[in-house]
């Protein structure tokens, strides 16, 4: 019969100390009960301050001895051996002098590292495929400079036409206000108001969309001049972070072919940050993580997520 594997860990002092925590916690919500409670009513002040001081007494010292207990006890539970799928490398784990020579751990982080660049390396190359910027040495050479400049057709789309796509987008989305700007000819400078939670001064050159700025609701989008401030950054982080998150989606939504739809596709993104304060993430299901909620949206299904929650 095969022996039991040891884990390296005492259960039965192990399943003692989690009665501690839990007789830990049971003295510390007293605490703060007592706190809660304040003095009783008795017939005199000094009677319920004497009562008051009393039990609060009792209950820190209760606090105190269950305290004491989980220390002894946590000695006593052992500590677990780690296990890697590592193969050989896992024995470098046994070395007695590992705060001298730190190899296991340092191949730990070195293993996590690789894992993560190849992630991103992965969709650096994704994204790099879908911009056809794949050059040859044919077309650099003579017969390239014989061939006449095409001007792309897209590039100087009428501005009838952008002012149709940008009213048809509109129509879309009735919880999302659009006003157009033309500042300096024929550029568009798209105003996007999204419900009470949101304003985007979106920067276009035709139907190609050059930057975007996130602000609040609150927040002023324009310059003492009177213009779209299209330049100064938002106050408030989250809406910082969202401005980054619509920089990395206007170089995901790219079609030079067919603008309109990068553009329709762009706005379906940026519409579902109507509940940017309501969503919770997709992760980890929480709604705040360090103070901000989930400001990643999902390039394909809209799903929120945190900043470090989609990694």
């Amino acid at each position: 019969m095969a022996e039991p594997i040891s884990v390296g860990v005492n259960l039965d002092a192990f399943s003692h100390a989690i009665s501690g925590i839990q007789a830990l916690r049971s003295s510390v919500s007293r605490v703060f009960e007592s706190l809660k409670d304040g003095m009783k009513n008795r017939d005199t002040l000094e009677g319920r301050e004497k009562q008051f001081i009393s039990e609060f007494q009792d209950t820190l010292q209760a606090v105190n001895r269950d305290l004491n207990e989980l220390e002894r006890l946590s000695g006593l539970v052992g500590r677990p051996s780690e296990s890697h799928p590592l193969h050989n490398s896992g024995l470098l784990s046994l070395d007695p002098v590992q705060d001298k020579t730190p190899l296991y751990s340092q191949l730990l982080q070195a293993y996590k590292w690789s894992n993560k660049l190849q992630y991103h390396a992965g969709l650096a190359s994704s994204l790099l495929n879908q911009q056809s910027l794949k050059r040859s040495a044919n077309q650099m050479g003579a017969s390239a400079k014989r061939r006449p400049k095409v001007q792309p057709s897209t590039l100087v789309l009428p501005p009838q036409y952008v002012d149709d796509v940008i009213s048809r987008v509109g129509r879309m989305f009735p919880d999302m206000t659009i006003e157009l700007f033309r500042p300096n000819g024929t550029s568009a400078v798209l105003l996007v108001t999204l419900g009470k939670v949101l304003k985007a001064i979106v920067v276009m050159r035709s139907l190609f969309i050059d930057r975007t700025v996130v602000r609040g609701f609150n927040e002023n989008v324009y310059s003492e001049d009177g213009k779209l401030d299209i330049w100064t950054k938002s106050q408030y982080l989250v809406f910082q972070k969202v401005t980054d998150h619509a920089t990395t989606a206007l170089l995901h939504y790219q079609l030079p072919q067919m603008p309109d739809v990068v553009v329709r596709s762009f706005m379906t993104w940026l519409r579902s940050y109507i509940k940017l304060f309501q969503s919770s993430c997709q992760r980890c299901g929480r709604f705040l993580q360090e103070g901000l909620p989930p400001t990643w949206r999902d390039f394909r299904t809209l799903e929120a997520f945190h900043d470090t929650c989609r990694l």
